[in-house]
């Protein structure tokens, strides 16, 4: 059995890849509940938990039931502390309205959110909104009935950026719904339901398997840069220009032109100061004793 090693602690949902046809389920609520995150079994299957749902919510502890329905998602897609963070601190009770929460890792089966709203319209004589997810855009519930609020995803896209990004995404949206409730007593009910077959097989094909750096950077470049001239070189239908050398290739460019320029004028400097070193012209009495009379006489 091949364990994922990406894992949920503040969800509590446990990544393990053993059933690929499961997905989590997520619960939170502003009302006690029954459940126990430590009673609750990671691996339920969906008609056993959709029972105990009705159950906890049988006596109608809330005043709006949010059901966030969200397609084609596994447990190892919530292993990113990025991935539903507003999500994750409901769930670890990180927000102070919220008194029960829990969360299944492997759900077999898809989660009956019909039958649950069903049993809310009839039970708590509820009414239903359906918030359209793929536009973003909700109206405002201005009454203060029992609401059932439907909230459909669309598929997550298959390529892993835009996947973990699209559900973050998907989060945000969800946490401004329950932002804007008029009331504080809400239970979120978010079910998933397994990756497809089709979306199984397009998840496969997206994943990429980079080797480890075996040369530096710079080596690596060094490399690239010397293909692409062999590749450039083997495969050019480029024809040389004709006509004499100078004319084919440049030999003065602008910095041996600068280079000379400078030489000469160093040179010049040179020229001017060795020339005016041997210019001058010194005697050589100009260096021995004056032994004349009037030397004599000053030495008096």
């Amino acid at each position: 059995m091949h364990m994922l090693c990406g894992w949920i602690l503040a969800l509590g949902v446990a990544t393990a890849n053993a059933f690929q046809d499961t997905s989590p389920f997520f619960y939170f609520s502003t009302s006690e509940s029954s459940f126990s995150s430590q009673s609750i079994s990671q691996l339920q299957t969906a008609s056993s938990l959709t029972q105990d749902i009705q159950s906890s919510l049988f006596e109608c502890p809330s005043d709006t039931y949010i059901i966030a329905s969200q397609p084609g998602v596994n447990a190892a897609d919530f292993a990113s502390r990025l991935a539903a963070p507003h999500l994750r601190r409901r769930i670890s009770k990180e927000d102070s309205d919220v008194k029960s929460s829990f969360s299944v890792a492997e759900v077999v089966g898809d989660f009956g959110t019909e039958e649950l709203q069903m049993m809310l319209e009839q039970r708590c004589r509820a009414g239903v909104t359906s918030v359209d997810a793929s536009t973003g855009s909700f109206g405002m519930i201005d009454d203060m009935r029992p609401r059932i609020i439907r909230v459909e995803f669309p598929n997550l896209p298959s390529a892993q950026p835009k996947r973990a990004s699209k559900l973050a995404e998907n989060d945000a949206f969800l946490s401004s719904i329950i932002d804007l409730l008029p009331t504080t007593k809400y239970t979120v009910i978010y079910a998933t339901s397994p990756v497809s077959e089709t979306q199984r097989a397009a998840l496969h094909e997206v994943k990429t398997y980079e080797m480890e750096e075996t040369f530096p950077s710079a080596i690596h470049t060094d490399l690239k840069r010397d293909f692409s001239i062999h590749s450039r070189a083997a495969g050019s239908n480029e024809t040389l220009v004709d006509g004499p050398l100078f004319e084919r290739y440049q030999f003065f460019t602008p910095g041996i032109f600068m280079g000379l320029v400078v030489g000469f004028v160093l040179l010049s400097i040179l020229y001017v100061g060795v020339t005016g070193v041997a210019s001058l012209q010194v005697s050589y009495a100009a260096f021995e004793k004056d032994m004349g009379p009037a030397a004599q006489k000053k030495q008096q």
